[in-house]
C-alpha cells in the first residue's frame, strides 16, 4: 500500500467570481492538508468581506436575465452539469477522497447522486405553479412564485463537492442566483466545481469563494442576499439563525443529529448489526449528520446484537481512502481527530464499556493520519456525554431497553431530531415507534436517503426541508395578484 499522495491538480486559481478567476483581496489563503499522511496539497483564498461583496454584485447583476429564462431553458443548463460531472465523476471523487479523507468509492457515490439531483430539479421547473382564487364575478386573486434574487449557501467539509453542487440546484432551477462556500477544511474539488461551471453558466449565476467562518457570517449579513442555506454543526447554525435574522432572511438549516436506531426483540441480530454500520455512514467516518450512533437494542438481543455488532465494525476496511478497497480513511482534521479521541476519553471517564476501537488503528501506513477505528461502547447511559451529544467520528453508544415508552422517552431526551432507525418485523411495533420518535426523518429496516423524500430534521436539528419538491417551492417567494374587471 502507498501512501503516497495522488498526482493531482490542486493548485488553486483563485475566488470564482462573475465567470472568472481572481485573487482574494487581502492576498490572505488557507493552507489545506490530505488527512491521510499530512502532506501539503496547496493554498486556496481566504475570501473577506470585499470578495464577498464582489461575488454578491456579481450575482445580483446576473439575475435578472437568469431568472427571465424561458421555464424550459434553465433546466438545460443543470442537465448539462450533470453530464459534465458524469463526464469527470472518478477526477472528483479521487480529489475529494484525498482532501477529506473520505473513501473513493462513496465519493464516487457522491458525484451520481449529485448529477441524479441536477437532473430531478431541472425535471421539476415546470411544477412551479401559482393558484387562483375567485369571490365573485369580475374579480380573481392568483399568486406568482418568484425567485428571490441572490442566495448564500454554505457547505460542510463531509460532502465537499456534492454538497456544493448539489445544494444549488433548487436554487437555481427556481430563478436564483448564487454565491457558494466550499468548506474550509476541504475546499479544493469547491473550485473545481466553478471550472467546470466556467463552461455552462452565464457569468455571474454561479460564484464560488473559499474561506473561514467570517466568510460565511459576511455572505450571511450581506444586504443583497435574501435567501441562506447552511449546513453544518447546531451551534453555527444558531449564529447563522441569529445573523440572518437582523436582515429578516429566510433560511434552510441542515444541523447536527446524535440519532437512535431502535432494535427491536423480533430483529434478526445479524441483519441488525449490519443495518447499524450502514447507517453510521462509514465511508465518512461517521462524520454525517444522519448517523445512528445511539443503538437502543432490546433487552433479550442485547448480547447478540452486541457480538455481532464488534464484529461488523471490526470487519471495515480502514486504509488510504483514495485506494479502492479503502472503506473508511481518516477523519478531515486535526481538530475533528482531538475532538473524537476526547469523547473516547470521556466514555471511559464516564463508565461506559469499550467493545472495540477507541484508538488509532494498528497499521504502519496510517500513523501519519487523522484514523481512528471503528469504536463501539456498552453500558451507555443517556445521561454520559458520549450517549446525548454529537460527536461527529465513528463511535456507537450500546444502550438498552426493555419498556416501549421509557425507550421512547430514551430516543427523544436529545435536543437533536434528524434521523431515527427501526429494526423489526413488526409492522405495528415500527408503526408506533415511527409515530412517536422526534426526528424529521425516519428508516424502517432500512437506511440512507431517497431522492425525493423531504430530508430536514427536528428540534435543534434545523429549519426546513431539502432534496425534495419542497426544497424546491422553498426557493421561491409568492407573490399576490387581485385584479377586478
Amino acid at each position: 500500500m502507498s501512501a503516497n499522495t495522488p498526482d493531482l491538480d490542486f493548485t488553486s486559481k483563485g475566488l470564482f467570481i462573475g465567470g472568472e478567476w481572481v485573487k482574494a483581496s487581502s492576498g490572505q489563503t488557507i493552507t489545506t492538508i490530505n488527512p491521510s499522511n499530512g502532506d501539503l496539497l496547496g493554498d486556496v483564498p481566504l475570501a473577506n468581506e470585499a470578495d464577498v461583496d464582489k461575488a454578491v454584485a456579481s450575482a445580483k447583476a446576473a439575475f435578472p436575465a437568469w431568472s427571465a429564462l424561458p421555464v424550459a431553458k434553465r433546466p438545460e443548463y443543470l442537465v448539462r452539469l450533470a453530464d459534465t460531472i458524469d463526464e469527470n465523476a472518478d477526477q472528483l471523487a479521487l480529489m475529494d477522497a484525498v482532501d477529506s479523507g473520505n473513501a473513493v468509492s462513496g465519493m464516487r457515490a457522491d458525484m451520481k447522486w449529485t448529477a441524479d439531483t441536477l437532473r430531478y430539479f431541472a425535471a421539476l421547473v415546470t411544477e412551479i405553479k401559482g393558484e387562483t382564487m375567485s369571490r365573485e364575478p369580475g374579480h380573481l386573486n392568483l399568486t406568482l412564485r418568484q425567485p428571490y434574487g441572490v442566495v448564500a449557501k454554505i457547505n460542510p467539509f463531509n460532502h465537499p463537492f456534492r454538497f456544493c453542487a448539489e445544494k444549488a440546484a433548487s436554487a437555481l432551477a427556481a430563478g436564483n442566483t448564487i454565491v457558494i462556500k466550499g468548506p474550509e477544511q476541504a475546499p479544493l474539488s469547491s473550485l473545481r466545481l466553478g471550472e467546470l461551471c466556467q463552461q455552462i453558466f452565464p457569468p455571474g449565476v454561479v460564484n464560488i469563494v473559499t474561506g473561514d467562518g467570517m466568510t460565511g457570517s459576511a455572505m450571511v449579513r450581506h444586504k443583497d442576499v435574501h435567501r441562506i442555506g447552511f449546513v453544518g454543526s447546531v451551534e453555527t447554525g444558531r449564529i447563522i439563525a441569529r445573523e440572518a435574522a437582523e436582515g429578516l432572511k429566510e433560511i434552510t438549516l441542515e444541523l447536527g443529529g446524535k440519532n437512535p436506531i431502535i432494535i427491536f426483540p423480533d430483529a434478526d441480530p445479524v441483519k441488525a448489526a449490519a443495518t447499524v454500520v450502514k447507517a453510521m455512514n462509514m465511508d465518512r467516518q461517521g462524520q454525517s449528520c444522519s448517523s445512528t450512533s445511539r443503538v437502543l437494542v432490546h433487552e433479550s438481543l442485547h448480547d447478540k446484537v452486541r457480538a455481532e455488532l464488534v464484529k461488523a465494525a471490526s470487519a471495515i476496511p480502514i486504509g488510504l481512502p483514495w485506494l479502492e478497497g479503502a472503506e473508511m480513511g481518516p477523519l478531515v482534521s486535526q481538530q475533528q481527530y482531538d475532538k473524537v479521541l476526547r469523547y473516547i476519553d470521556y466514555g471511559h471517564e464516564d463508565g461506559a464499556r469499550l467493545l472495540t476501537g477507541g484508538g488509532p488503528p494498528d497499521d504502519a501506513d496510517l500513523t501519519k493520519g487523522f484514523f481512528v477505528a471503528p469504536t463501539v461502547f456498552d453500558g451507555v447511559t443517556p445521561e454520559m456525554r458520549i450517549g446525548r451529544e454529537e460527536i461527529f467520528g465513528p463511535v456507537m453508544s450500546i444502550m438498552g431497553w426493555t419498556d416501549f415508552d421509557e425507550m421512547i422517552d430514551v430516543a427523544n431526551g436529545v435536543m437533536y431530531g434528524l434521523t431515527a432507525s427501526i429494526v423489526t418485523n413488526d409492522f405495528s411495533a415500527a408503526m408506533r415507534a415511527a409515530e412517536r420518535v422526534e426526528a424529521g426523518y425516519v428508516w424502517i429496516n432500512s437506511a440512507g436517503r431517497y431522492l425525493g423524500a423531504p430530508y430536514g430534521g427536528w428540534k435543534q436539528s434545523g429549519i426546513g426541508k431539502e432534496e425534495s419538491f419542497e426544497e424546491l417551492l422553498s426557493y421561491t417567494r409568492v407573490k399576490n395578484v387581485n385584479m377586478r374587471w
